[in-house]
């Protein structure tokens, strides 16, 4: 009885994952309402209470799975070349790839705040990860010599550097860039900061 129960609890579990998902990437994060989730689950609203902590364990649920389908395209852009510059202008340009691609479920990444100030679990922070994992391993290839911790700022810099030229060129901030020349400006400023760390 337990099994059939608890197969019973991951199939709620997962339409209504599904449903959330389905409604960030139509109408984005914003849009999102306990409510209409359990409708599309076809669920009473207590039913998402007793899958899920709150809104924002299935929101964190969501964009941790996004975060593993950035992470699969940016594997595939560290096995495109040998080159450790070449691969990371190969993660800029999927990363604009993915965010113009997918525009509301990677919004949702970078929107989210927790209800109430609460901490971010340990578990979502590990999904972050991703987001720098590959970079580190090609700017590490190129600075050898680099401590982790300074490392690990390079590496942020570079992600903040790539991801604020998409995040204002493809939501068309007052600074945006046209769409056809963001992933120019990708490239050239992995390239910038890449012969600047050489010099």
């Amino acid at each position: 009885m337990t099994g059939r129960r608890e197969l019973q609890r991951q199939a709620l579990k997962d339409r209504l994952f599904e449903a959330a998902e389905a409604r960030i990437a139509r109408d984005g994060l914003s849009s999102l309402r306990a409510r209409d989730v359990t409708s599309d689950a076809g669920c009473a609203l207590g039913g998402l209470y007793s899958a899920y902590e709150d809104m924002d364990d299935l929101i964190l649920r969501v964009n941790a799975a996004t975060l593993r389908h950035l992470g699969d395209l940016l594997e595939q852009a560290t096995q495109a070349s040998s080159d450790p510059e070449e691969r990371l202008v190969g993660l800029g340009l999927r990363y604009l790839e993915f965010a113009r691609t997918n525009m509301n479920l990677w919004s949702a990444v970078f929107d989210h705040r927790m209800q109430h100030d609460r901490d971010i679990p340990d578990w979502y922070n590990e999904e972050q990860k991703v987001l720098f994992a590959h970079i580190g391993s090609s700017l590490s290839d190129l600075q050898p010599a680099m401590d982790t911790a300074s490392l690990s700022i390079r590496v942020r810099t570079l992600f903040a550097a790539v991801h604020g030229i998409v995040a204002i060129g493809l939501r068309e901030k007052i600074i945006g860039l046209p769409s056809d020349i963001i992933a120019n400006e990708v490239e050239a400023i992995i390239r910038l900061m890449v012969r600047g760390a050489q010099a």
